[in-house]
């Protein structure tokens, strides 16, 4: 069985690699951050208005995490979401843990070339969204999301196009499936 999580701030290239990944491989690829953008949507509130909401309400974050960890104890997918591979660490559940880091300037480069607007509105929107998940992170579940130490790859995208990066994760899971087989076969 094969899990991976993937991580990273927003505009990082979390889900072009996280579909890469989940088509060289041929598992379903699911985003915690349409979970939440489909609750916004059903609620009749823009995404800024929701976080603000799930900056008083801890439920919205549980029942993602819920339905995070339900996935994840499944198997079988790459899973997309900033705390998708601490969800896994902390619950126990076997899955290759990806994070994504890119250069500032290129990441709100990329969202304005993805969402529109000018780069000053990108910007302060991005800054406000991470400022937001920051604080109930640590708030909620005491986690610092620069703390990358957990992760089994640490991946920069900001010179590196998607398949070079979906290159480095898959021998990454082949040298862990190998090192797990040889470890079976010595119990």
């Amino acid at each position: 069985m094969t899990t991976v999580t993937v991580g990273g701030l927003p505009g990082t290239g979390t889900t072009t690699l996280s579909r890469v990944l989940a088509e060289r491989l041929g598992i379903p690829h699911h985003y915690a951050g349409a979970l939440f953008r489909e609750e916004a949507k059903r609620r009749g509130l823009t995404l800024p208005e929701f976080g603000t909401l799930s900056q008083r309400d801890s439920s919205i974050d549980a029942a993602l995490d819920d339905r995070q960890i339900f996935l994840l104890k499944r198997g079988n997918l790459v899973l997309e979401g900033r705390l998708s591979g601490w969800l896994a660490q902390r619950h126990r559940i076997p899955a290759l843990k990806v994070w994504t880091t890119c250069d500032e300037a290129v990441r709100l480069r990329r969202i304005v070339d993805r969402d529109g607007g000018t780069l000053e509105e990108q910007a302060d929107l991005t800054w406000e969204r991470e400022q937001s998940e920051a604080d109930r992170y640590r708030r909620y579940y005491g986690v610092d999301l620069k703390d990358h130490s957990f992760y089994d790859l640490v991946l920069d995208s900001t010179h590196t196009l998607p398949d070079p990066l979906a290159d480095q994760v898959l021998e990454r899971l082949r040298e862990l499936q190998h090192h797990e087989a040889a470890h079976a076969g010595n119990r």
